[in-house]
């Protein structure tokens, strides 16, 4: 079956809930307050089916003063009927409901000139000369007019047939490989059943048994049961008026503004850009940072929108910047319209370029916005830019666009193929990353700098500690990639890693004459100690060293093993420590406790302790209790 979503649109008491009635027999007011005071409040729905049409229709309001619950239902139709009743003509309401379906580019428009029955055949032409002089200006300037009476029922059937014509060319197709996607317009509880919601599904194929989530709050809801127009199903497509029975949830958790969708598919996001068509009618220019209210699809937020390249003025169209009070569920594509708080009028409209927008460099800001106003081959690639070190995965960009995963899939292997992005696989064993090229470069050009850098401070050190060389290669965001990079910088001959340090390729630490002198001297000093040699700083200043010459040389006699250092940090000579073990190993003690170990070798606590612990961590004694056995050499 063929499905088409219809919106009414007009002024207020114009006839639009009337006409629905007429063409499908049924009556969208069901409120009592509507009845009684004879008009629209919130959104109404009826639906007319036809051979293997199905029409669905959202009655919105016509007043002023509830056009923002009349946008909450205009998002996801297909053909607009715009209502103007003849005898009164074009309003007000007429003019701002045109304006908000085009913003929002609908696909089609049919005029239904109403009330023809109140009116002679002269004033009816005059009313329709004023409707196309209103749309001549518009994308909708060789829309159908029909004269109609709901009252009479002359021109009803004209207008269902051409109603039927514009569906033929409108419907919606049904893809079921596409993400769920259900913004919900109306929540309430039937008793006996349960939380009841409704809306137009926007994508996807949704059945009794399905497991969505609602965002924004990621909250799990399952599908009990499905009716469209009245009727239970096994099943709901794209394009069709769905009421869904859920359970997992209650009432106060489900409003208008959320959305059901597909788990993992989509995001919420408070700051977004768009391309923002500013209405000719607006009443100044846009400059700096304005407050607005925010509608896509049956969301409605309050935020502040702002310029990126210069002042609006009405009638032209330009990138925004949107800042959201609270988050709503965007993709790439999505429509939006933007009102004015208060006096409450409608400002303009456009379309979302980026639903995760973060701030640019002035540098970064025109190139971006470019790409984003390209195609998806474009965006995807500065997505893929903008996540720079840490790669980004086709899941997310899938999030982003709200498209068929083997869509972007398919996108990404055309960019790869031109060497446009890098494909990379990270060691976690999580979904690939894409990466541009030039991060690459970037990596290795600041691997070059950094180590070069470091090796002209650390002369004598035989590598950076790896830890260190991936902080100050990498953002912490793409710390997991690590070892992705430094086995591409490995490949080029960038740098070499042996065991837990970094260092340049062919490169090793060596002494000049007179940093090979103090190495001398050093091990003399610190042999001469024995066991309880003397402190580095007084070594450094009785040799009249220059402290960091003297430290690099340290570290390069430790790395060699003429020094070692004791728990706690204390440095002693190699050759104490071989003589302290011989002494042990040799002597009559199976056992030796601290009080002994500091008599035989007289040591204070400071150094005995520390001592101990090396030969235990070396296997020359092994500790039980408070004694240390002696390990002897097997024969």
């Amino acid at each position: 079956m063929r499905r088409v979503i219809v919106g009414t649109a007009g002024h207020i008491d114009h006839g639009k809930t009337k006409l629905v009635e007429a063409l499908t027999g049924i009556d969208c007011d069901r409120w009592i307050e509507e009845k009684e005071r004879g008009i629209t409040i919130d959104l109404g729905f009826a639906f007319l089916k036809e051979n293997d049409f199905q029409i669905g229709f959202i009655d919105v309001p016509g007043h002023e003063r509830f056009v923002h619950n009349a946008l909450a239902g205009l998002g996801g139709i297909r053909l607009v009927l715009l209502v103007i009743a003849a005898d009164e003509g074009v309003k007000p309401q007429t003019r701002e409901h045109l304006d908000i379906c085009r913003l929002l580019e609908i696909p089609s428009c049919l005029v239904a000139l109403t009330k023809t029955d109140t009116v002679d055949e002269d004033v009816v032409e005059l009313a329709h000369l004023e409707v196309e002089e209103l749309l001549a200006s518009t994308s909708f300037a060789d829309s159908r007019v029909l004269p109609v009476s709901s009252k009479t029922g002359s021109g009803i059937e004209a207008l269902r047939r051409e109603l039927l014509d514009l569906a033929s060319q409108q419907h919606t197709p049904s893809d079921p490989q596409l993400p769920v996607r259900f913004p919900i317009d109306r929540a309430f509880h039937l008793k006996g059943l349960g939380v009841v919601v409704t809306g137009t599904l926007i994508s996807g194929v949704v059945a009794p048994g399905d497991t969505l989530r609602i965002l924004p709050g990621d909250r799990k809801a399952r599908i009990r049961s499905i009716q469209v127009h009245g009727d239970q199903r096994q099943q709901a497509e794209a394009g069709e008026r769905t009421a869904l029975q859920l359970s997992g949830v209650d009432l106060e958790e489900v409003r208008r503004g959320l959305q059901l969708v597909s788990a993992g598919q989509f995001q919420a996001t408070y700051r977004l850009v768009g391309r923002l068509t500013l209405l000719e009618g607006a009443p100044k220019p846009l400059k700096g940072s304005t407050s607005v209210r925010f509608h896509i699809y049956s969301s409605e937020v309050l935020g502040r929108v702002r310029p990126l390249q210069g002042p609006l003025l009405p009638g032209m169209s330009g990138e925004v910047e949107i800042r959201l009070s609270r988050p709503v569920v965007a993709v790439r594509g999505d429509r939006f319209i933007l009102r004015r708080p208060s006096p409450p009028i409608t400002l303009g409209g456009g379309e979302i370029l980026d639903p995760h927008w973060h701030r640019h460099r002035p540098g970064d800001l025109a190139p971006s916005l470019e790409a984003f106003s390209g195609g998806l081959p474009e965006a995807l690639t500065q997505w893929i830019r903008e996540a720079q070190e840490a790669g980004i995965d086709t899941a997310t960009l899938t999030r982003r666009t709200g498209e068929n995963r083997a869509v972007i899939e398919e996108t990404l292997a055309r960019l790869e193929i031109s060497q446009k992005v890098l494909r990379v696989d990270p060691p976690t064993g999580q979904e690939s990353r894409w990466l541009v090229p030039d991060v690459v470069r970037q990596v290795r050009d600041r691997a070059q700098a950094v180590l070069r850098s470091y090796f002209k401070e650390q002369r004598l050190s035989d590598g950076m500690p790896k830890p260190e060389a991936i902080e100050r290669l990498l953002p912490k965001r793409a710390a997991d990639m690590a070892p992705v990079y430094l086995q591409w910088l490995e490949a080029e001959k960038v740098l070499v890693v042996r065991g837990g340090q970094v260092s340049l390729p062919g490169r090793s630490a060596e002494l000049t004459g007179e940093e090979s002198s103090l190495a001398k001297q050093i091990v003399r000093k610190f042999d001469e100690g024995g066991l309880q040699p003397p402190a580095p700083g007084d070594v450094c200043e009785s040799l009249s060293a220059k402290p960091q010459i003297f430290e690099g040389v340290i570290q390069y006699l430790l790395r060699k093993g003429d020094l070692q250092r004791l728990p706690g940090g204390l440095l002693i000579s190699a050759t104490a420590m071989v003589r302290i073990a011989e002494a042990l190993r040799s002597g009559p003690e199976e056992k030796i406790s601290v009080g002994d170990f500091k008599g035989r070798f007289g040591l204070t606590r400071k150094w005995a302790i520390p001592i101990l612990e090396h030969l235990d961590s070396t296997g020359v004694t092994k500790r039980i209790g408070d004694q240390r056995l002696v390990m002897r050499r097997s024969s």
